[in-house]
Formats: C-alpha cells, structure tokens, sequence
C-alpha cells in the first residue's frame, strides 16, 4: 500500500492547505486556468509546503502539454529533446530545483520562454532572489508558497487520521510533538502519524509516548546534498549577520551533526569578509586560524574551536561595504562605457618617451 502522504495529496487546488493567495479562489493560479493565459512562474518556499504538488496540479488542469525537466540531473540534451518534440506547439516546462540550471541550459531555454513557446514553472526552496539567475527571473512572476501553520498542520494530522480509516484517537499532546519534529512538513508529519498508528490497536490513543516511540532522532532536515543543507548554512550566516548568538550555535550544532566541516569553514570564511568586513579587520585571521585547527582537529573536537570564532564573529560589528562596493563597481561595467584606461595610469607614456 502507499504511503499515507502519497495516498493523501491534493489533486485540486481545493484541497491544498494555507496557500489560499495562490490557490483559493481569488488566486492567481485558478485565474491562469480560467482564462487560458499561462504565465511563467516560479514557486519558492521552504521544504514541504506544497510547491510541488500545486505545481503537479496545475498541470493537470491546464490545456497543454506538461512535461518535466529536473534541473540537477538533467542535461542540455534532455531539454532539446523536449524542445523538439513540440516543434510545432506550445508547452508547459516544470523546472525542479530551478535555482541549479547550468548557464548552457538557460541560454538554450531563455528564447522560448521570451516567445511564448514555453511556459515555465520553476520549483526552489531557495530564495530565487538570490540564487536563480536574472535572466530567468526577470521572465517569471515569483510566488512565495508559505510554510504551514500549527493550525495548518493540525487540521492535516486529523484528516490524515481519518484517512487511515482506523478506530483510534489523538490528544493535543501528540499533535503538538508531530508538529514540533516534523518541521512543518507534510509528509514528515503524515510518516510519522502513520508510524504511530501501525503499533497501536483499535481503539487506543494517540500519545505523546507513541510518537516518541516510532520518532527516533528529530527530523532536523538534514540532507548533506539537497536544498535543506544550503539552507541550513544560509541560516548560519544571517544568523551570525544578526548578532543572534544563540541561533548561530543552534545552527552551527545541526551543520556539525552532518560532518561536513569543508562546508562550515568554506561558509565561515565567506562570513568573515561579505559580513564582518572592514568592520572588523583583525578578526579575520583568526576566522582562518579557528578554520585551519578545526580542520587539524577534525570532528568531535573541531566543534570547539567552530563554536569559539562563531560566537566571536555573531558578537562583532559588522559592515558589507566591500562587498557592495565592488558590486556597483561590476555593475557599472554593464551599463556604462568602459572607454581607455587613463595614460598617468598605464605605462605608455614611458613607453613613447624611452629617454623618461
């Protein structure tokens, strides 16, 4: 039998939980359907919350052809191959983990979204301002899927109840523990309501102690490969940006227990300079310090010597004017003219002049 989450998902738009700005019926995607005009567009939100599915949904209900393109595994050739199937009519693209498209792809892709031929919907739990590239963006119309309330979730975990279609009950305690470890993700809160339920008999209850018993280890949504991790490290930095030093070890802890300590220093160094900068100067070496012990150390004793500089770069004061200097200054080279570099700055003057 499958999974009570694949059994349970939504294949309307009415059945998607806390996502009304997009699906409800003022929506902006039930508008799209209604009126036959696809718009491209991307959906971003964090692990869990629907993206795929609504995607998935949409699809459905659409009057095109709908095909999918991965954009971590699948290559170039995969999307021109898709692209000349459909010579002769218009498609509809679902791109999962928008934001990991390679530049050859995008460049392929991006005369066909510009003429119609394409409709794309991207899928990212990144935010796509940051990571998905201009060009692509600037083409989409970026919709935020939101994480699922307490309530949201709740009212999941009862349906999810019924669905199983057992004589058993659930009290606050235990809805509230599924909530709190499965991170606010359906399917996480659904495997694990359907854990309980399988060593339970007719008419037992639901407890805190049976969600224990079938939890293990908290759902911490650690995946040293998928996007939760760059999340986890994204954390970290605006954590340490923010000068919370208890969220910045909170995060800290959760990138040790993956193990991979390259990661941490690689992110900490870049903290060091796009964060700290000129601020503070000095501590810059002693980021690299901790960095090269932490690395001679290796796990468990690494976490010592991490936990030291993170506190004191979460403590320091803290300045981005460097990065953003030189960010205007790339920018400028886009939109202006470069012209000659000044003679006093070259050495052509000596050049024409030997006697100088």
């Amino acid at each position: 039998m499958e999974p009570l989450a694949f059994r349970m998902r939504p294949t309307h738009f009415s059945q998607v939980v806390g996502q009304d700005h997009l699906v409800g019926e003022n929506g902006i995607l039930p508008k799209m359907l209604e009126t036959n005009k696809y718009l491209s567009f991307i959906l971003y939100g964090p692990p869990g919350c629907g993206k795929t599915t609504i995607a998935n949904i949409f699809a459905k209900e659409s009057k095109i052809d709908t095909y999918f393109f991965n954009a971590s595994t699948d290559n170039k050739q995969r999307l021109m191959d898709i692209i000349d199937t459909t010579a002769y009519h218009n498609i509809l693209l679902i791109i999962d983990e928008i934001h990991r498209m390679k530049t050859d792809i995008q460049d392929y892709l991006l005369p066909f979204i510009e003429n119609g031929k394409v409709t794309i919907i991207g899928l990212t739990a990144l935010n796509p301002y940051q990571t998905v590239n201009p060009a692509i963006r600037s083409r989409c119309h970026l919709y935020r899927v939101n994480e699922l309330t307490d309530d949201d979730l709740k009212s999941v975990i009862l349906k999810g109840l019924e669905f199983l279609d057992l004589d058993l009950n659930i009290n606050a305690n235990a809805i509230d523990l599924i909530i709190r470890f499965s991170n606010h993700e359906v399917r996480s809160a659904l495997n694990l309501l359907e854990a309980a339920a399988l060593v339970l008999k007719d008419g037992d209850t639901i407890t805190s102690s049976s969600i224990k018993m079938v939890m293990g280890k908290a759902n911490l949504n650690l995946d040293s490969d998928g996007d939760n991790y760059y999340i986890l490290l994204s954390a970290l930095q605006k954590s340490i940006r923010g000068s919370d030093v208890h969220a910045s070890l909170h995060y800290l802890a959760r990138l040790i227990v993956l193990g991979d300590l390259e990661s941490i220093i690689r992110r900490l160094m870049v903290i060091s300079y796009e964060d700290i900068g000129l601020a503070n100067p000095n501590l810059h070496n002693k980021v690299y310090l901790a960095c090269e012990v932490s690395k001679k150390l290796g796990f468990p004793e690494a976490r010592i010597p991490l936990s030291n500089i993170v506190i004191e770069m979460a403590l320091s004061p803290k300045s981005n004017s460097a990065i953003t200097a030189i960010d205007f200054a790339l920018k400028d080279l886009e939109t202006i003219d470069t012209g000659l570099i000044p003679n006093f700055l070259t050495n052509l003057i000596f050049i024409s002049k030997p006697e100088l």
